[in-house]
């Protein structure tokens, strides 16, 4: 299977990799840096490079297998199984969405309800809570600021799935559960913030989220409140 080297660092922007197969028009690597759509985070786009080529990887997804998919333009030739190519992240997309996935966590731990839904984009993202209870923007927007200011330190652990059963709080995702079955779950710790099972990517300090707001609260349904986020900078 695929090594999946953003599970260990997220910051890697590049890596040397060999195609290992091809599925609906996109090849599967080796290695990657590139991060495949889940938990409603986007795949990773960016170019794939070999000699005498560099085409787009306009997509990156899950394979039937659990492989990952790095999707080219329809009509790509791809290169065949076995060669050495590059992959190179676009960066600054996926540098907006580690700063809006970590600002999402920041605001489920102001928030004291199950997690019903979300998502991310680059545009802004949003969390669906399980609550009737009234949310008030400013005051939240305030407290998700001191978060950022007070620069927590932010890691990535792994539990096997016992430890995680045998500690159900740590699941707020009522509509997404954690993968289990592999044997480990990896958990993301915000230092005296934040612990939960989460498999995208972060940052390494919670100021590097930077200038986050509420930007609207909805109400969509008796006991659901979506709350929008949008990045300012």
């Amino acid at each position: 299977m695929v090594e999946m080297l953003f599970r260990d660092d997220a910051y890697l922007r590049d890596c040397a990799t060999v195609v290992t197969g091809h599925e609906d028009g996109a090849i599967q690597v080796d290695r990657t840096v590139f991060y495949p759509l889940s938990g409603g985070q986007p795949g990773d786009t960016g170019r794939v490079s070999w000699e005498g080529h560099q085409i787009n990887v306009v997509d990156t997804r899950y394979a039937t297998d659990k492989n990952i998919n790095h999707h080219l333009p329809e009509g790509s030739s791809l290169p065949p199984v076995g060669t050495p190519v590059q992959l190179q992240l676009e960066w600054d997309r996926r540098y907006i969405h580690m700063r809006m996935h970590t600002a999402m966590h920041l605001l489920g731990s102001l928030l004291p309800y199950g997690v019903t839904g979300g998502n991310i984009s680059a545009a802004k993202s949003r969390l669906d809570f399980d609550t009737h209870e009234a949310i008030d923007k400013v005051d939240v927007t305030e407290r998700l600021l001191a978060l950022v200011a007070e620069d927590h330190s932010i890691s990535c652990r792994w539990i096997t799935d016992a430890e995680l059963a045998a500690q159900p709080e740590l699941v707020r995702t009522m509509s997404v559960k954690p993968p289990v079955g592999s044997g480990q779950v990896r958990l993301l710790e915000i230092e005296g913030v934040d612990l939960q099972p989460c498999g995208g990517t972060h940052l390494r300090q919670t100021s590097e989220v930077g200038a986050v707001r509420i930007s609207k609260i909805e109400n969509k349904g008796k006991h659901n409140r979506r709350v929008n986020l949008l990045l300012d900078s």
